[in-house]
């Protein structure tokens, strides 16, 4: 099954990312309440999962909702693979977090959360991402406009669907295993 790249089937239309990703949505969340917060070092490398938040009064910083995906925009973050979705918030609630995310979300009738994280953590994603850095050594950041106009072949919104669904059961499987372990460490 082919997921991500340039060699595809017929049903597969060449996009720019901004066709079907919503970067950096804007949300509302009012200066001074308290919400949750995820800041980068709450970001497990290579974990589509968010397992650490903390509550705290919102002063500033990226806002995002559940099925977002946040991908760390900032050097080495990115590099070391802190892009995750998010998952920890309740119906309707808005959570914040570092100004150094871009926050990536699906498209109505056009995209899938799953398959757009998915393909954020793809080299077909990261590396232009990755090659776009420009800044100081050490503080070198993502150029946002350089990802949304990436071209490239996404399946309509059905097969996004599947691969999405896909890709999940696999991530949850290695989840279960790796808790698995460590039970079994302490048994």
């Amino acid at each position: 099954m082919l997921m991500f790249g340039d060699k595809l089937n017929l049903s597969w239309k060449k996009v720019k990312a901004k066709d079907i990703i919503d970067f950096n949505p804007r949300e509302s969340l009012s200066k001074n309440s308290i919400a949750k917060k995820v800041s980068m070092d709450k970001i497990n490398p290579y974990s589509k999962e968010i397992t650490d938040f903390e509550v705290s009064e919102f002063k500033g910083g990226t806002k995002f909702r559940n099925g977002d995906t946040l991908m760390a925009r900032i050097t080495p973050c990115l590099e070391n693979g802190k892009t995750s979705q998010v998952n920890i918030l309740d119906e309707g609630e808005i959570g914040f977090g570092s100004t150094e995310f871009i926050v990536l979300r699906e498209k109505e009738n056009k995209s899938d959360k799953d398959y757009i994280y998915y393909l954020s953590v793809s080299d077909l994603f990261r590396d232009p991402a990755i090659k776009s850095m420009v800044g100081t050594s050490g503080r070198q950041r993502v150029q946002k406009d350089v990802l949304e106009n990436l071209e490239f072949y996404a399946p309509p919104l059905e097969e996004q669907i599947k691969i999405g669904k896909f890709l999940s059961n696999f991530d949850k499987k290695i989840e279960l295993i790796k808790q698995i372990n460590h039970n079994l460490q302490f048994t």
